[in-house]
């Protein structure tokens, strides 16, 4: 099972860098459902944990866009 990271991790990176991990995450979201399609993923939770991950990181940005 993948790793999650806290959104106070998050919180602790730049804007800059938050930007970088969204298109990290993006990347290997897709990856993974490429995968999913050929049958080649073995644990489907992946793709729920990397959706998440995405959200909290776009949850992070927009708190420091507003602050």
């Amino acid at each position: 099972m993948a790793k999650t990271v806290k959104a106070a991790e998050y919180r602790a990176m730049t804007p800059e860098a938050l930007q970088a991990k969204v298109g990290e995450l993006e990347a290997k979201l897709f990856n993974t459902k490429l995968q999913a399609v050929l049958g080649k993923l073995e644990d489907t939770s992946t793709l729920r944990l990397i959706r998440k991950d995405v959200a909290r990181v776009q949850t992070v940005l927009a708190e420091k866009a507003k602050a």
